[in-house]
């Protein structure tokens, strides 16, 4: 099942670790190696999770990178998804032999 709008990672990241540490946008900056301004960026969805934020985000936190990366294929899936009427795209018609066959 669809999760509806999930969260952008960087709500998980405020709501879940940031807020009930204690924890700065500034504070985990520092943490992570990364300036602020990148930090605030993700945590105010204004920016996805790389790869690299991804394993920034496990070393410190110790949830794994493929989980970040999750949050954030299912976060821009549903956000496509919302566009997808708009894409132009015409199904293909698969021959039933070709399905047989798969």
């Amino acid at each position: 099942m669809r999760m509806y709008n999930p969260p952008h990672p960087g709500e998980i990241l405020a709501e879940m670790w940031l807020e009930p540490l204690g924890m700065s946008i500034t504070e985990a900056a520092v943490k992570l190696n990364i300036s602020r301004k990148t930090l605030s960026e993700i945590v105010n969805g204004r920016a996805g999770i790389s790869p690299e934020m991804a394993l920034r985000l496990e070393l410190a936190f110790g949830k794994s990178a493929e989980s970040w990366l999750a949050h954030q294929d299912a976060h821009d899936l549903w956000q496509a998804r919302q566009r997808g009427d708009s894409l132009g795209v015409t199904a293909v018609p698969i021959p039933m032999a070709a399905l047989e066959a798969a």
